[in-house]
Formats: C-alpha cells, structure tokens, sequence
C-alpha cells in the first residue's frame, strides 16, 4: 500500500481526493492536512507516509516551502504538487526544493492515481513544457559543481548513462526509458543508482536540472 498524506487548504478538495484517491486499492490515504507545517507535524507526530500530494499555494506554508522543509527534515519522503496554477516559476521552485513532479488539478482522478504511483516508484513527473523551462531558474547550489564540463563523459558516465540522463531531463519514467531503449526496467535503474553516485546527486530532479543546466553552461 502506498500510504499518501493529502495537503490541501480546500476542505472541499480535501475531502474529494481523500474519497476519490482511496478507492484504489494500492493507495492508503493516512491523513489530511491544510498546509505545509501541518504536513511536516504530522511527520513530526510519528504519521508514516510514502507521498504527499501537496497543493502549491496555502496560507501559512505553502507548497515550496512546505516542500523545501519535508525533504530537509525526511527525505525520503516523496512530494507531488498538485495545483490548480499553471505557474510555472512556483512550480520549479518545489522542484528545486525537492519534488518529484507536479499535477494540475483538472485532470482526470485516475491519471492523479497514476501519478502517485509513478512517483512512488522513483520516478520523476514534469511535464515536458516545465522541462524546457527549468533552465532559466537554475539554483547554482543544486548542483555539485558551478562549472560544468561540456561533455557528459568528463564524468566517467557511460554512453548509456549519458543515455539515461537525457531521457530523464525529458521527464520519462524508468518504464518509458526501457522501452525506448530495449532495456529492463531493471536495468534502468541500475542505470540511474551509477548516475546518482557518479554525479554526487540525491534523486532523478537533481539529474534533470544538472543535466539542463550542463546544456546552458551556466
């Protein structure tokens, strides 16, 4: 079970994801919340969670904030912003701080399911619009380096790694990678665990925004 914890201002939304979202057999809803430090107590307060579904823009603490102080404090924990903003600006904040993709409200209820899971699997979820964009609000901390060499091999990464961390820029599950490149998911990952540690990088954000940042030469 994936044991999600929803954080919404809107009791309406609140309530109607709670019930919608737990009608899926693989998900446990484990609680609600109204804002970020409400989130982040709950972490503090023993509650077991696997991934927020977090809203980006609530009184108090938002979802940036709320996203930079969670993974600071757990990072283990896995956050996905759902908004009903296409804003882009705020949206690449929570993923410089962390999160693992973003979802915008008037989707339909099954594919916000399915992107829980795909987050829950490790994967990264950005749209490929947000992708392009996210070199103009590149944090110079969030990679190891300020100076970023001009090819991919100045860091010992394979042609298939290399491989990897491009379609991982392009915001492509381990699943969509495999098949792309005829490989197992497997493989994938064992890919990406290579990538992670070649690069001195925390998770699949940092790779995307390492690697566009790499493009830019900043």
């Amino acid at each position: 079970m994936i044991q999600v914890l929803i954080t919404d201002d809107d009791p309406f939304i609140r309530e109607s994801l709670k019930l919608i979202i737990g009608l899926d057999a693989d998900i446990d809803v484990v609680g609600t919340c109204t804002n970020g430090d409400e989130a982040l107590a709950f972490l503090q307060n023993g509650g077991q969670v696997d991934v927020i579904l977090m809203d980006i823009r609530m009184p108090i603490c938002d979802g940036v904030q709320g996203t930079l102080k969670i993974k600071q404090a757990y990072p283990h924990v896995i956050i996905l912003i759902l908004t009903t903003f296409d804003d882009d600006e705020f949206i690449i904040q929570a993923l410089r701080n962390g999160a693992s993709g973003y979802l915008l409200k008037h989707i339909s209820p099954d594919r916000i399911v399915q992107g829980i899971k795909t987050v829950e699997q490790g994967n990264l979820l950005i749209h490929a619009d947000i992708a392009k964009k996210l070199t103009t609000f590149i944090n110079p901390s969030s990679v190891p380096s300020a100076r970023i060499p001009k090819a991919l091999s100045d860091y010992g990464l394979t042609a298939s790694e290399q491989t990897v961390v491009v379609k991982i820029s392009e915001g492509l599950s381990n699943k969509e990678i495999a098949q792309e490149l005829f490989l197992s998911e497997g493989t994938v990952k064992n890919y990406i665990t290579e990538i992670l540690s070649k690069l001195s990088l925390r998770d699949r954000t940092q790779i995307a925004i390492f690697y566009l940042k790499q493009q830019t030469g900043n």
